[in-house]
Formats: C-alpha cells, sequence, structure tokens
C-alpha cells in the first residue's frame, strides 16, 4: 500500500468513525435499551480508532529532537 493509498483509507476510517460516533449519541439519546448494539459500536468504533493511529504513526513518524 503506498502513501496515496494509505491517506485515502485514513479518510474512509475517520469517516466511518465520525458515522459511528452520531450512531451511538442518536441511539443514546433516543434512551435505547438496546445496550449490547451501543457496546459493539463503541468496541467498532475503538478498533477504528486503533487503525486510525496506526495509518497516522506511519505517515507522520516520530522526529527525534
Amino acid at each position: 500500500m503506498n502513501e496515496e493509498e494509505m491517506r485515502k483509507r485514513l479518510e474512509v476510517l475517520r469517516t466511518e468513525h465520525r458515522d459511528l460516533d452520531a450512531a451511538i449519541d442518536a441511539l443514546t439519546a433516543a434512551g435505547s435499551n438496546d445496550q449490547l448494539q451501543i457496546a459493539r459500536l463503541k468496541k467498532r468504533k475503538l478498533k477504528l480508532k486503533d487503525q486510525i493511529a496506526m495509518i497516522e504513526d506511519y505517515l507522520i513518524p516520530d522526529i527525534i529532537a
């Protein structure tokens, strides 16, 4: 996967992360009693966050000062 493909993948992951956040907020605001569904969405959101962090770390390496 080249750098351009990684940047595109990163944008897709960020969009999905935002969408999941909105879905979780909507379910919570609606007073949903389906805690299992909310928990699954939160778990998926955490996985996305890890993938985003991994790609960002690859694209933006730490600079040793």
